[in-house]
């Protein structure tokens, strides 16, 4: 015998979660998922990781709140091919992004995003994005030359005869980090820094 499941029953709750969130944009498509595949088949992350995007809506869907705490979830980063491929109308990165706020709220994955500090302290001090320093290896490894394109980019710049990059005048970088500290974004920034800091 089958139990019913209404949709105001647990676990439908932690969905409704997400599908009431404002970063969603598919309406009820968590809800119409019908675990076809289609999302993992295509997912650049789930080809080189376990990650596993239909396997991220299969534990929504039966209220598996602790995906919040599974390393996978920071392995999605956003390409949206899920979102453009779903026949019925679902976004698992558009989820995956509401987990993981959901995640950090509860101060979860709080080392995941220590890493990247050097860009929100780049917004801070700039406001424009950056490569943070701590991902120069990585990326040197990655990219053949990188490293001495990097290294010599004022000297290509000035034999292209390109003019130096555009840097927004110190109101607008004032204005940025005005912004950054009023909606909370500093002190969030600051609180994930000190957790991490402390335990090193």
């Amino acid at each position: 015998m089958t139990s019913k499941q209404n949709i105001e029953d647990s676990p439908i709750d932690f969905a409704e979660q997400i599908i009431h969130d404002v970063k969603n944009s598919k309406e009820e498509g968590v809800l119409k998922c019908v675990q076809c595949g289609m999302c993992t088949s295509t997912c650049p992350a789930a080809r080189h990781s376990d990650y596993n995007p239909r396997d991220i809506i299969e534990r929504v869907l039966e209220g598996d709140t602790s995906i919040l705490e599974d390393d996978l979830i920071w392995n999605c980063f956003y390409c949206y091919t899920c979102h453009s491929v779903c026949p019925v109308g679902n976004s698992v990165c558009e989820v995956n992004q509401i987990l993981k706020q959901i995640a950090i709220s509860n101060g979860i994955g709080y080392d995941k995003l220590y890493e990247y500090m050097g860009f929100a302290d780049s917004y801070f001090t700039a406001a424009i994005g950056a490569i943070p320093e701590i991902f120069f290896d990585d990326i040197g490894r990655d990219v053949p030359g990188w490293w001495e394109f990097r290294k010599n980019l004022g000297e290509i710049r000035d034999e292209l005869e390109l003019d130096p990059p555009l840097m927004p005048p110190k109101e607008v970088i004032d204005e940025v980090s005005k912004i950054l500290t009023i909606t909370g974004f500093k002190a969030k920034i600051e609180k994930i820094r000190a957790s991490q800091e402390e335990e090193k």
